[in-house]
């Protein structure tokens, strides 16, 4: 028999779980859903041997008032001091903040920035990110433009030319943050391949992530939700009660299903029974951002703006809820929708001061809420009929 030989360097076999084979992950954004993101991903990419250890998190650079950059105090303490506190993300995960450095390499994109910036994210980034990278946006809201209205996911396919999944659930991110139980919806396309990737990616014992064919649907659910959110915050602000807060619920539940099938009839009903539909109302409803700032509008009477409370009580994170308001009523308008959509509406109404304002009304917030209730429990019921 003759001698084995020595295969040549470059026609050696390489080991299982090459390195080039190897999946990399980068977070884009980096406030507190971004933080926690990024370390639901990092302790798994420890774990499964199809992803590089590597976590890249690209920081929007700020000085903190030490005077030191927030990349380097996160890259020393492991710490997002400004957004997450007293949370480690993981050693594996290295802030960057370079946009077009942080991506380079990666060929799974996670987007997770306020919805108002995507637009800019995803113009530096045209012709930068790898062919055949897959993305999953994580973001809540949408861009309303001439030809109508644009999901974030939609944004980031049309711009960059890539597949990209979405992720919305009833999701806290400070809960997570301490490792209590959460669920999440991966929506997807047709590849399911792709979705139980993502789902494998950010699947943990107290993060429970499902996959669902409708991205429309999912991605909706998680938009249109911080609008009811807002209404839920004037309900609490104006001490009108649980009873007055679920009908509020009730209501926006509705008109979350009726708006996403009139602009995308392939919505399916069940996706609003999954985490992203009535669990994440139901929590944003209780405990959100967007729930917070609207109760302390109506505290305040609505004399001060949500832009100075937002300043005052997010610390730099920024409020959703208000501008999908905006969006939204801007859709509906041009549409010919606001009277199928009278909590809609209203809450834009109410946020910009239009409706309490009015010289024809009482002065009150209160009153202002209180007649718009009984307008929307009278003609809900019959608007909604109109879009089906």
């Amino acid at each position: 028999m003759a001698p084995a030989q020595e295969l040549p360097p470059e026609t050696e076999a390489a080991p299982l779980g090459d390195a080039a084979d190897k999946s990399r992950v980068t977070v884009v954004g980096s406030g507190n859903w971004g933080s926690v993101a990024a370390k639901l991903i990092a302790s798994n990419t420890l774990k499964l041997p199809s992803f590089h250890d590597e976590v890249r998190m690209w920081v929007f650079e700020e000085i903190l008032p030490s005077g030191e950059k927030l990349t380097d105090v996160i890259n020393s303490i492991n710490e997002n001091v400004k957004y997450l506190p007293g949370i480690k993300l993981g050693n594996n995960v290295v802030a960057d903040p370079d946009l077009e450095n942080a991506v380079k390499d990666a060929n799974m994109l996670v987007f997770v920035t306020p919805h108002q910036f995507m637009e800019g994210i995803c113009k530096r980034l045209v012709g930068k990110v790898k062919e055949g990278v897959e993305a999953i946006s994580l973001i809540k809201g949408m861009e309303v433009k001439m030809e109508g209205p644009c999901m974030i996911s939609s944004l980031i396919s049309e711009q960059l030319g890539i597949n990209c999944c979405v992720l919305m659930g009833a999701n806290i991110a400070n809960e997570i943050a301490v490792e209590k139980f959460s669920e999440a919806t991966v929506g997807f396309r047709e590849n399911r391949e792709i979705a139980e990737k993502w789902v494998q990616l950010f699947n943990t014992s107290y993060f429970m992530v499902s996959p669902v064919q409708d991205v429309e649907g999912v991605e909706l659910c998680g938009t249109l939700k911080n609008v009811v959110a807002i209404a839920a915050g004037f309900v609490d602000g104006l001490e009108m009660g649980n009873n007055t807060k679920a009908a509020i619920m009730r209501i926006g539940l509705r008109e979350m299903k009726a708006f996403s099938k009139l602009l995308f009839p392939s919505v399916k009903d069940t996706t609003f029974f999954e985490s992203c539909g009535v669990a994440d109302l139901i929590t944003t409803c209780l405990g959100g951002r967007n729930r917070k700032v609207a109760e302390a509008f109506a505290k305040n009477e609505g004399k001060r703006s949500f832009d100075e409370l937002e300043a005052e009580m997010l610390q730099g994170q920024k409020l959703q809820g208000v501008s999908t308001a905006r969006e939204l009523y801007e859709v509906l308008s041009h549409r010919g929708w606001l009277e199928l959509f009278p909590l809609f509406a209203t809450v834009h109404e109410i946020s910009t001061g239009r409706l309490h304002r009015q010289p024809s009304l009482n002065t009150s917030l209160y009153a202002a809420v209180l007649l718009t209730m009984k307008a929307i429990g009278r003609t809900s019921s019959e608007a909604q009929c109109k879009c089906f």
